[in-house]
C-alpha cells in the first residue's frame, strides 16, 4: 500500500515506522518544521517491541508532491483537525481513503461532510508514546494497536487491505465489525483516563492510591456508557467494568498522553475530547457532572503551563 500520514507526531510516526518496516511505501506529510527535524535527525523507534531506525524517511510537505495514494493515516490533534481539511481534500481526490485515528467521534460527520461518507473509515488506536528532543518516538506500552473497520460498504476492500497490512508488520491491527461501537469504548475509556490523570497532574498510580480520586474516573466512565447509549451506541456495565479494570491493572507510572502534553506545556485535547462530549450531552438532554468538572479542572491549562 502507498500510505501518507498525516501528522507524524508520536503516534503517526510510530505506525508509519512500522508500515515501512514491513515493506510498504510510506511518506510523512508534515510541516515545515517537523520536515526539518525528519531531514535532520531521521526517525527512530525506541520501543518495547524493538526499535527500529528509518535514516531517510520518505518526507512531503504538500500534497501536490504526492502520487496515487491508497490511504492517509491522520493521526493529528483534534485542535489540528481544521487545519488539515485541505491537504486531506486534495488526497482524496487522488484515490485517497481517510484512516483517522483521532480522539472523540466530533470528528467523523466533520470528515464526511467534507470529504464524502465514502472517504471516511471508522479507527482508533491504543498506544502510548511520546516524541524526543531528537523527534525520535519512545514507545513505552506493549500495546500498540489499531481497530479499523467500514463506515460504507464500499471501504470493505480497502479495510482488508490494511487488515493485510497491519498482519504484515510490527503492530496488532484489527479489522472490526462494528466500529462505531469500538471507537465508543475507546472514547469512554480515554475520556476517564486523560481526564483522571490531567486534571490531578499525576500518573495513573498516584491516582488509583487514593480511591476518593480513582472512583471519579469510574463515574466518567458510566457517563460516558450513558452518552453512548443516549446515541444509539450499546455500551454496557461489563465495558465499564472492563475500562476500569485496565486502569487498574496500568503499571503505576503509566500515564495519558493528555498529561503527558499538560507537563510538557503543550496544547490540550481537552476541548476535542471532554467538551465533545458535554457537546454530544446537551444535544440529547444528558447531565454529565463529572466529566463537565474534569473539563473545568483542566481547562485552565489548555494552552500552556503556569
Amino acid at each position: 500500500m502507498k500510505i501518507v500520514v498525516l501528522g507524524a507526531g508520536a503516534l503517526g510516526a510510530y505506525f508509519g515506522a512500522r508500515w515501512q518496516q514491513a515493506g510498504h511505501d510510506v511518506v510523512n506529510l508534515v510541516r515545515d518544521g517537523r520536515a526539518e527535524q525528519l531531514e535532520k535527525n531521521g526517525l527512530k523507534l525506541h520501543s518495547t517491541n524493538g526499535d527500529y531506525t528509518i535514516e531517510q524517511p520518505s518526507i512531503a510537505t504538500s500534497p501536490e508532491q504526492i502520487e496515487a495514494p491508497d490511504l492517509v493515516f491522520l493521526a493529528v490533534k483534534g485542535y489540528h483537525l481544521h487545519g488539515t481539511l485541505d491537504w486531506l481534500k486534495a488526497l482524496v481526490q487522488k484515490g485517497a481513503k481517510v484512516f483517522p485515528v483521532l480522539n472523540g467521534m466530533e470528528h467523523i460527520p466533520i470528515l464526511q461532510k467534507e470529504l464524502g461518507e465514502e472517504a471516511v473509515l471508522g479507527g482508533l488506536s491504543y498506544i502510548i508514546a511520546t516524541l524526543d528532543r531528537e523527534g525520535h518516538v519512545v514507545h513505552t506500552s506493549e500495546f500498540h494497536d489499531l481497530v479499523f473497520g467500514p463506515l460504507h460498504p464500499s471501504q470493505q476492500g480497502i479495510c482488508e487491505e490494511l487488515a493485510l497490512a497491519c498482519n504484515q508488520a510490527n503492530v496488532n491491527g484489527t479489522l472490526s465489525p462494528n466500529i462505531l461501537q469500538d471507537m465508543w469504548k475507546k472514547y469512554m475509556f480515554i475520556t476517564a483516563f486523560s481526564g483522571i490523570t490531567t486534571a490531578v497532574n499525576q500518573p495513573i498510580g498516584v491516582v488509583k492510591s487514593y480511591p476518593q480520586t480513582f472512583r471519579i474516573a469510574e463515574r466518567v466512565l458510566e457517563e460516558m456508557k450513558s452518552l453512548a447509549a443516549a446515541h444509539k451506541i450499546d455500551l454496557t456495565d461489563d465495558h465499564v467494568q472492563q475500562g476500569f479494570e485496565r486502569l487498574r491493572g496500568f503499571d503505576h507510572d503509566m500515564t495519558s498522553s493528555m498529561h503527558q502534553d499538560r507537563r510538557k506545556g503543550l496544547p490540550l485535547e481537552v476541548e476535542h475530547l471532554h467538551g465533545g462530549a458535554l457537546r454530544l450531552g446537551s444535544e440529547v438532554n444528558l447531565s454529565m457532572p463529572y466529566t463537565e468538572a474534569i473539563y473545568g479542572m483542566i481547562k485552565p491549562y489548555e494552552a500552556y503551563e503556569n
